[in-house]
């Protein structure tokens, strides 16, 4: 029988004729079977979650009546909503469980508590979720007491032993021979998507589209079949890529979630806590910091490009690649060619802030706004409050020295009789008196105070008098804003 290369080898869809079973299918088909149980299947994409439960359904219980709902697809959204907030009668499978609002997975995890401790009542739904790794002990988390009752799985990659299988099968239905599947599996680290693509690339290196009269045997080398398969890839993703590392407002000297993505494609999981990333990788640590508080999620909700291939919870801080493709291609990537592409400028001196703010407390007000305006902008800041967290357990005389003194670009100083009178605000002074000979002082005025180390002649912004009211926001969007963005934009 004839079969063509794309049915034999999948890359959409559930594999016909290569699916191979992960380890635990026995231990997932069971729960799954069992009525009153819940079930949560966890596991980074690409390792075959959605697979195996579709296999499971398609093969030992396909009059069960299991409703698939993924939260991908608008189309199910209103049956998602209408479970979580009526919980009907029937078995459903919520799939991509992780990206719903934190609100509905409560409720269906609420749902999911009472159907577990309610065994023998059948008018509870059966729920199965689906969602990437951790989503089971994130679930855990708001229902502290769901473990004992729900039959959590995690389908590990799969093994070198899997992988032949299932180049085996593929042999088998096309008559070809692979030969080294080791170097397969070197490739793919198990990722079953991705072996079913890597497996379908070699076949067209060696121009076989279907089935053959008689065995062929594929010959291939590890650089030409990278190649290929990024080459596959670039039109589909290169431009997902770029958009995330230009960020929500370009500058050609904004590269942070460059820097950001570049490490996370280095690690070995497609799945990163920020946090722990930013603790082990001293030279990006400061890219992170900037960007793991609210810069990262709002440029993530504000692209739908950017939507659609990275996720991030801004609460646990986990970054998540969420299609293995997209993870394969990133490895691979020239990063000095996608640095040129998105236009950011080499050769320059790099900060780790765009802004620092130096401030008495009376006027803590007026800097939160300016840094708060300036974030809106996608201007990495430092405001003392956006950062406590980061500093925990460390010296701000130390840390000021540095940030005032050298890590910052431009140092905006809110200058008046408090900052002169203040211990820190002095402190933070002598940090950057040095640099106002580089032009990188920018002071705002608020009164007449002669300030030590400020020169009277130095060009400022003036915003004397000011007062905390409903207009205050637009006079500093207009008077203080504006302006620093464009000197800014100019360097």
């Amino acid at each position: 029988m004839n079969y063509p290369l794309e049915e034999v080898f999948r890359t959409e869809g559930v594999p016909e004729f290569t699916f191979v079973r992960p380890p635990n299918f026995g231990e997932l088909l069971v729960d799954i079977r069992n009525p009153g149980k819940p079930v949560i299947v966890e596991g980074q994409s690409g390792t075959g979650k959605t697979t195996a439960v579709k296999k499971i359904i398609e093969e030992s219980l396909p009059s069960a009546g299991f409703e698939y709902l993924s939260a991908r697809r608008s189309k199910d959204m209103a049956r998602i909503l209408e479970l979580a907030e009526h919980a009907p009668k029937g078995r459903f499978i919520v799939d991509d469980f992780h990206r719903l609002e934190s609100s509905i997975q409560a409720k269906i995890a609420d749902i999911v508590k009472i159907s577990a401790e309610e065994y023998d009542d059948d008018s509870h739904p059966k729920v199965v979720i689906i969602g990437i790794n951790r989503v089971g002990s994130e679930l855990i988390h708001l229902v502290h007491d769901i473990a004992k009752r729900c039959g959590i799985h995690r389908i590990a990659p799969a093994s070198l032993e899997t992988t032949a299988e299932l180049v085996l099968k593929g042999e088998e239905r096309l008559q070809v021979q692979f030969g080294d599947v080791n170097a397969i599996f070197a490739e793919t680290k198990g990722d079953y998507w991705l072996t079913q693509l890597v497996c379908q690339t070699i076949c067209l290196i060696n121009q076989v589209t279907e089935t053959q009269a008689k065995s062929v045997g594929l010959k291939f080398n590890s650089g030409e079949l990278r190649s290929r398969v990024v080459q596959r890839l670039e039109h589909s993703y290169q431009e997902a890529v770029k958009e995330f590392c230009r960020g929500r407002r370009f500058r050609s000297t904004n590269d942070p979630y460059l820097k950001v993505l570049r490490c996370v494609a280095e690690q070995d999981s497609s799945i990163v806590d920020l946090t722990e990333l930013a603790n082990a990788n001293a030279d990006v640590r400061g890219s992170i910091n900037n960007i793991k508080e609210k810069r990262l999620s709002t440029l993530i909700e504000s692209k739908p490009i950017c939507d659609r291939y990275f996720y991030y919870n801004s609460e646990t801080k986990l970054f998540a690649i969420e299609d293995p493709a997209l993870f394969y291609y990133l490895k691979h990537l020239n990063w000095d060619e996608i640095r040129s592409a998105c236009g950011f400028r080499s050769g320059i001196k790099e900060y780790q802030f765009d802004f620092a703010i130096s401030f008495a407390g009376e006027n803590r007000e007026l800097a939160r706004l300016i840094a708060d305006q300036l974030d809106i902008f996608d201007c990495a800041v430092f405001y003392d409050e956006y950062f406590e967290a980061n500093y925990l357990g460390k010296a701000w005389h130390k840390s000021f020295t540095q940030i005032f003194g050298e890590q910052a670009r431009f140092v905006i100083c809110l200058l008046d009789k408090h900052h002169v009178e203040k211990i820190w605000p002095t402190f933070e002074r002598e940090c950057f008196a040095p640099r106002v000979a580089e032009a990188a002082v920018i002071p705002i005025y608020l009164d007449d105070t002669p300030v030590p180390g400020i020169p009277r002649d130095i060009v400022g912004i003036t915003f004397k008098n000011y007062s905390i009211d409903a207009d205050l926001a637009n006079k500093v969007t207009d008077e203080i804003v504006f302006k620093l963005f464009e000197l800014l934009e100019s360097v």
